[in-house]
């Protein structure tokens, strides 16, 4: 019996996986396309971001390339929408690709002049692990579910909202179309599913739980309302 129950409580253990609250990264998007000549500098910039440990490197590929006659085939309008989301939200009519959005941050499109956003993409990751988490975050994955706490920290946030990211940790594509036409690129953290699974009011604990199948890594972020600032976020691989 002592046998049988050694052998479970093992099993329960490698079957459940858990992101704490001192598990801090800094998360950074890209808004990228298959189809547009000046995005394979940023997804080889993204490939370096996700092999660092204290980054969460989310490459999102939209659609509106694909009139140039390469269809993405990692690009949504789910993706399109979440950047217009953060154009509004600076009060700017203008999106463009390559962009990187540090920490639900905007970055001046002057800092990609000539392709030099990887400075001002790394001093931000710096600046923003300096600074403290407004919210406690902790998740975890067994089995098929996903269990995530949400609680408020000292400072009032305002409402916020728990997404749950899914994505692919690398692709490598051969392109015959559009402006890469004749290019052979690999593609490092593609979303493959971005879903705002709950609302938060920014006060006291809250606790949802989702379902999580298969093997792709989770990303669970906690995001002010309306594009705003990254409050928490972390990752199960």
């Amino acid at each position: 019996m002592r046998v049988f129950l050694l052998g479970l409580m093992l099993m329960l253990v490698q079957t459940a996986t858990s992101a704490l609250a001192d598990d801090r990264r800094i998360v950074v998007e890209l808004f990228t396309s298959q189809g547009c000549s000046s995005c394979p500098k940023a997804d080889r910039f993204i490939t370096e971001l996700a092999g660092r440990d204290d980054v969460i490197a989310l490459a999102l590929h939209v659609e509106y390339w694909d009139y140039l006659g390469w269809k993405d085939e990692f690009a949504s309008e789910v993706h399109s929408l979440r950047q217009r989301g953060y154009a509004a939200a600076a009060h700017s009519r203008t999106i463009y690709t390559p962009q990187f959005i540090v920490q639900g941050g905007i970055i001046n499109p002057e800092s990609f002049r000539d392709g030099a956003f990887a400075g001002e993409v790394k001093r931000l990751v710096r600046l923003h692990a300096g600074r403290p988490e407004p919210v406690r975050l902790e998740v975890e994955r067994s089995g098929g579910m996903l269990a995530i706490t949400v609680t408020a920290g000292d400072d009032a946030v305002g409402p916020a909202v728990i997404h749950v990211v899914r994505y692919m940790p690398e692709q490598t594509i051969r392109i015959r179309g559009g402006e890469n036409a004749g290019r052979e690129i690999t593609y490092s953290n593609i979303v493959t599913s971005w879903k705002a699974l709950a609302r938060w009011s920014g006060r006291g604990r809250m606790i949802v739980r989702t379902e999580a199948a298969g093997s792709n890594p989770v990303v669970v972020l906690v995001q002010a309302d309306n594009h705003g600032p990254i409050l928490a976020a972390r990752e199960l691989r």
